[in-house]
């Protein structure tokens, strides 16, 4: 082997060293390939995975939350047609719609040129990476935060309250936060936490730096929509719903009634996502034609 082709193998190896170091590739998305996406990682570089079987669940699947689906698809609709419209905090009883109603006004307003980025908590600081890549796009973005809640300390929660309303660089106007959540400050609240408040001049009760600091994620959202646990009768309506959908009779539902009960108790809660799951069992049970 001559000295040349020392110095080329060499050179071929130091290379193919440089290549493992350097940051891979990621894909652009393809906008025409969904109306869902995920930001996903890979090898450090952030980009955004198409959905290409997103929710197909619609606004009259979801019962019962009559004021909050109002409130969520007029704030919507406001965004859609370049209107003002607010960030959005769901908060409340688990399993009562928060997440679904959001797919919901996807579903609703796709083709009118809304779009869905789903954002686990662990990646929120690139948030303004991912504003800048969809800033110059025409169609209308809703970033999705699924069940969020934070320790303290955590870096996502800096950069939502930038995201949010904190930063030197405006909003873009064609995108919003829409996040869920089981409580509504974000944080964990501490029976310690009642110690920092201080009574005025005024008689007032002023809350403390450390309360202020939990709250004030929560008022960076310009719509707050609560959601609460469901009645029985409630329950029994989202059930029987349900069973329709998996095309069970009249008199299926009525004497599904009893053993949605029991099945409610057993999971300790009456939420909507309990009567989904109930109605898939007792439908696959009871019904002959599978349900496409």
């Amino acid at each position: 082997m001559t000295q040349l082709d020392q110095f080329l193998l060499r050179a071929e190896h130091v290379l193919t060293r440089l290549e493992s170091l350097l940051p891979m590739a990621t894909p652009a998305p393809d906008w025409q390939l969904g109306h869902a996406f995920r930001w996903r990682k890979r090898g450090g570089q952030g980009y955004l995975q198409v959905v290409r079987h997103a929710s197909v669940i619609q606004l009259d699947d979801l019962h019962n939350i009559a004021s909050q689906k109002a409130q969520i698809e007029q704030n919507t609709r406001q965004f859609v047609q370049g209107l003002p419209a607010n960030n959005v905090l769901l908060t409340g009883a688990r399993g009562t719609g928060k997440s679904s109603l959001i797919k919901a006004c996807l579903h609703q307003f796709a083709d009118q040129g809304l779009r869905l980025i789903e954002v686990d908590k662990s990646d929120l600081a690139d948030l303004g990476d991912i504003v800048d890549l969809i800033a110059e796009r025409p169609e209308r973005f809703i970033i999705f935060c699924d069940d969020l809640s934070f320790e303290e300390g955590e870096a996502g929660y800096k950069a939502l309250k930038v995201a949010l309303d904190g930063s030197i660089a405006t909003q873009s106007d064609n995108v919003l936060i829409y996040a869920t959540s089981n409580r509504r400050h974000l944080l964990p609240e501490k029976m310690s936490d009642n110690s920092s408040y201080t009574h005025g001049d005024d008689g007032d009760l002023h809350p403390g730096e450390t309360v202020e600091e939990k709250i004030s994620l929560s008022e960076r959202f310009g719509l707050w929509v609560s959601f609460y646990p469901f009645r029985q009768d409630d329950y029994l309506d989202i059930v029987a719903h349900w069973l329709r959908h998996f095309a069970c009779d009249a008199a299926q539902i009525e004497e599904a009634r009893a053993e949605a009960l029991r099945w409610a108790l057993q999971r300790g809660s009456r939420s909507g996502r309990v009567a989904w799951q109930f109605a898939r069992d007792y439908a696959g049970k009871v019904t002959k034609v599978p349900h496409v």
